[in-house]
């Protein structure tokens, strides 16, 4: 599939600059930057459904199975 887009000037020359670090064309740069992008939201969209389905009772009874210990060495902060 051919997809035209319009990429501002100065994006471009970072895609070129990056492509050319990366011994990779343009298109290759743009395809893996437009996949992460893609697979970003659909992240963000498998929370937001998944977090509709919780329930605030569900957190409370995870919580209260804690421990109630002192933080172990280094997680004090």
């Amino acid at each position: 599939m051919i997809v035209q887009a319009t990429i501002p000037d100065y994006l471009m020359r970072q895609a070129a600059e990056v492509a050319e670090r990366e011994n990779t064309t343009v298109d290759s740069i743009i395809s893996i930057a437009l996949s992460s992008q893609v697979t970003a939201w659909q992240v963000r969209d498998t929370v937001e459904q998944r977090a509709k389905r919780g329930a605030s009772s569900d957190l409370e009874s995870i919580l209260a199975a804690v421990p109630d210990v002192p933080p172990a060495p280094g997680d004090e902060k």
